[in-house]
């Protein structure tokens, strides 16, 4: 459960790209400050490199746009699904409380039991889910397509939401909309739906 987005995937590797690019275009500073003047960098390499940016930017963008559809399609209606305020946290019977917190650029769970879970969170299908949410540095955006919900968190306050975990077993995507820097792209995190079905409402889980 512990990093659960790995190492691979687009993301990552378009990450690994940007790092190299990176590292490559200030070898080629230091080449050109150090080389004799007379040495130059061609043109065509310099119109290849701004070419090679500029298909990159529109890859990302149109990869993330792809899988933000794919995770968007077939959600269920917008019933009960969610909520952001207006209950009592002692009285609205949740099955699983949690607490969370963001930093950049990721996303921590502790249980009950203070067992913590970098970027997963395992729970049962159709669970009704508490979450306290705190943001250790900057405001991230809180999202999770399959309960329909958005929120927003501020550095230092704690930000009480609750879901109810879809019924169909599976991996659903949790991330962050408002953007927190270089690694914002990579703030996300998996809603690991499985296991029993939903228990009657008020049971408290034990062990």
């Amino acid at each position: 459960m512990n990093y659960a987005l790995g190492l691979s995937g687009n993301t990552a590797i378009m990450f690994a790209i940007t790092v190299a690019l990176g590292v490559a275009g200030i070898a080629a500073l230091a080449m050109a400050l150090a080389w004799p003047k007379r040495w130059r960098l061609r043109y065509r390499m310099e119109i290849g490199f701004v070419v090679l940016l500029l298909a990159l930017v529109i890859y990302a963008d149109v990869d993330s746009g792809r899988t933000y559809q794919a995770y968007e399609a077939n959600l269920p209606e917008p019933a009960a699904l969610s909520g952001t305020s207006g209950f009592d946290a002692k009285r609205a019977g949740f099955d699983r409380e949690v607490r969370v917190y963001t930093f950049q650029w990721g996303f921590i769970f502790f249980d009950e039991q203070g067992k913590a879970s970098r970027n997963a969170l395992k729970v049962a299908p159709g669970e009704k889910v508490l979450f306290n949410i705190m943001s250790n540095d900057v405001i991230h955006g809180l999202n999770i397509p399959a309960a329909q919900l958005t929120t927003e968190l501020d550095p230092g306050g704690v930000r009480s939401i609750w879901i109810r975990a879809p019924d169909a077993p599976g991996k659903y995507l949790i991330q962050c909309l408002n953007y927190c820097g270089l690694g914002h792209a990579q703030m996300k995190a998996w809603l690991v739906v499985e296991g029993a079905g939903h228990r009657e409402p008020g049971a408290k889980r034990h062990g």
